[in-house]
């Protein structure tokens, strides 16, 4: 059996002159030693004024949209403000029920099932005061005494507690003849408030209730 001894061919290694360098403006290729400055390519214009609108685009929103919110929070605190202002003005009793807020903030809590329930409300720098009217059953009024911090026991006969000042304001009047008047003041240290209160116990198994709360911020 002959064997092929024949060496086997090897490639010739390129000259230094069969290198050609690559063209200006390209990345080496191959494994040429990599370019000056760990082989970036430097920026083109295209890729620069891009750059620019992104972090402009990007510098405005930062800016615009803080002060966007800052303008729909200072509108919406406006309008608050404006419907307070509106309320406080009114004149006469509203024929509804004040909010569960309004009850909590000036502790008149109007009981459940009282008909006919009136309110308005006053504030200024110095003072608030809730007025509210409503008739109830004999003993939703012994509740509402209760939740109150006072009790039937205290009112007293023919006494009535709401000053003239605050009668003139919605239009209370308390001088008329054959009703049977019952009055307390129940007086808290501030900041809670106190509430003069008012019973009409003309018809004693559906009394009416006068309320004025009043409260120093």
């Amino acid at each position: 059996m002959t064997v092929d001894r024949t060496p086997a061919a090897v490639a010739p290694t390129p000259s230094a002159a069969d290198q050609v360098p690559p063209a200006d403006g390209q990345p080496p290729t191959g494994d040429g030693p990599p370019a000056a400055g760990g082989g970036r390519p430097p920026e083109d214009r295209r890729h620069r004024n891009r750059r620019r609108w992104l972090t402009a685009i990007v510098i405005v929103l930062l800016i615009g949209i803080p002060a966007g919110y800052l303008v729909i929070s200072a509108e919406q605190s406006r309008d608050s403000g404006r419907d307070k202002q509106v309320e406080s003005s009114a004149t006469g009793l509203r024929p509804t029920r004040p909010s569960r807020m309004k009850q909590r903030v000036f502790e008149v809590p109007i009981p459940h099932g009282a008909t006919r329930v009136r309110y308005f409300e006053t504030s200024n720098w110095k003072t608030s005061r809730l007025y509210v009217q409503f008739d109830v059953t004999s003993a939703r009024l012994d509740g509402f005494l209760s939740e109150l911090g006072t009790s039937r026991s205290a009112l007293e006969d023919g006494s009535v507690t709401i000053t003239p000042r605050d009668r003139r304001t919605v239009g209370w009047n308390f001088d008329l003849p054959g009703h049977h008047w019952a009055g307390v003041r129940h007086v808290q240290q501030d900041p809670r408030p106190s509430q003069d209160v008012v019973v009409d116990l003309t018809d004693p198994g559906f009394p009416r209730v006068y309320v004025v709360s009043t409260t120093t911020p």
